[in-house]
């Protein structure tokens, strides 16, 4: 099987799906992968900042990953590019971004939260131009293994297979608090597939911001940084 944390691209449940591979969602953190690598759920687990491993490791492997991509170069005899756009053509392309707002006052980055929480009962079923939210709530993990629960791990919007968006509160440093928005956009159509994120992410950051005010509220014109 193979699992990502919440907020991380829902690309690889695509691919679980057609091979017939379990799939798992689990929060932020290495340590809920911990458990479905000993029970032997998974084979593959990765984080959107980059960490990725295998069963062979209780642990993210960076050196097993750039190995695997190496792997796939020298057997495909293809460019990176190319590998990922036949990818693309194949399961279709999640554009997926992630919006740091960082340095922010803790009491504005939870009413920013707060405000995004209280109209979650009555978002499924709305419409926001072409896109219809199906669930929106904040993601509650129980542990398939141990049985283990873990509330509060972040809001999710969803929009069914076609969109989502994430909303995540982090950090109560000296500096302030980080928010963090992901937003994530099926795209089946090849002449759209090669468009930069952030062009076909467009509608979704807009809505992101009639829903949770972020910059109107924090009075930021900007994310501090966008990947």
């Amino acid at each position: 099987g193979v699992a990502r944390s919440m907020p991380t691209s829902r690309a690889v449940d695509r691919v679980g799906k057609a091979l017939g591979l379990g799939y798992y969602e689990t929060p932020t953190g290495w340590k809920f992968f911990g458990n479905l690598l000993d029970a032997g759920k998974i084979t593959l687990c990765g984080e959107e900042s980059f960490g990725t491993g295998s069963d062979h490791v209780r642990e993210k492997d960076g050196l097993w990953a750039v190995l695997a991509w190496l792997n796939l170069l020298a057997v495909r005899k293809e460019s990176v590019a190319d590998i990922v756009q036949a990818h693309w053509q194949k399961y279709g392309r999640d554009a997926y971004s992630r919006h740091d707002y960082e340095g922010i006052p803790i009491a504005i980055g939870e009413a920013i939260m707060a405000r995004v929480n209280e109209q979650l009962p009555g978002l499924p079923g709305q419409r926001f131009g072409d896109y219809e939210v199906t669930e929106a709530d904040d993601f509650c993990y129980q542990d398939p293994v141990d049985g283990s629960v873990s509330p509060h791990q972040g809001v999710r919007i969803i929009f069914g297979e076609r969109a989502r968006m994430v909303f995540r509160l982090s950090g109560t440093g000296t500096v302030g608090a980080t928010l963090r928005l992901y937003i994530e956009q099926y795209e089946t159509d090849p002449s759209r597939q090669t468009l930069d994120a952030q062009v076909l992410l467009r509608e979704l950051i807009d809505l992101s911001e009639q829903l949770a005010e972020i910059r109107t509220r924090t009075g930021m014109a900007a994310p501090t940084v966008i990947t």
